[in-house]
């Protein structure tokens, strides 16, 4: 009989200006990890990384929001990972000045992602595989962790609430669209990592949720 192979390492932590929830996963045997939304904070990213003893192997974006990748240049500096984010949000990584000027957040430049996510892309490591969910940016992603009944949902859906639509490339139906038929057909059973705020589950989002029911 072969033992089952040990839970992922994860931890999800607020980072930034805006608190976006950044989110490492590990493999507990080869230590290679994934950094997804590392929006703030790179001395607390590296410090979680070295503490677990994982290596990073990429840098994966939600979407392009200045609160979800603030540290990734830097993180991209220290451990060589490379950054992943869908190509239709590239306008929005283009604009990471405007964003920074309108919030009041310190601008630092950010080099260009070095991958284009896509629908059904698996991830560098941990078995996560990649769906496109646009609605609240055109490229918003979320990130399926399906042994592990986790999904890392970004700003797509939030604990009884869902994204905004309101800011650039951001669409009410479309979005209604990716939570119905994207992510409300997965699992109930499924955590919800969400891109502020606390967890929730699908099951809970189907029933509960009063902008966008199951």
């Amino acid at each position: 009989m072969t033992e089952q192979n040990p839970a992922l390492i994860k931890e999800t932590f607020p980072v930034g200006p805006l608190q976006c929830n950044c989110t490492i996963i590990g493999d507990p045997i080869t230590k290679k990890a994934i950094v997804i939304d590392p929006g703030g904070d790179p001395d607390i990213i590296m410090s979680k990384l070295e503490a677990h003893g994982l290596k990073a192997m990429a840098l994966i974006h939600t979407h392009a929001h200045l609160d979800h990748f603030l540290a990734s240049g830097e993180i991209k500096k220290k451990t060589g990972a490379p950054i992943h984010l869908h190509k239709e949000d590239k306008f929005l990584w283009d604009s990471l000045e405007t964003q920074c000027r309108m919030f009041g957040v310190p601008y630092n430049p950010i080099p260009d992602p070095d991958y284009w996510l896509s629908d059904d892309q698996e991830l560098p490591c941990c078995e996560g595989v990649a769906m496109h969910t646009p609605g609240h940016t055109p490229g918003s992603m979320c990130f399926h962790f399906e042994k592990e009944n986790l999904l890392i949902a970004g700003d797509t859906l939030f604990r009884r609430s869902i994204g905004r639509t309101d800011l650039w490339g951001g669409d009410f139906k479309t979005i209604e669209k990716s939570i119905r038929d994207r992510l409300y057909t997965l699992d109930e059973e499924t955590t919800v990592v969400t891109g502020h705020g606390p967890d929730t589950r699908i099951g809970e989002e189907i029933r509960e949720n009063s902008i966008i029911r199951g």
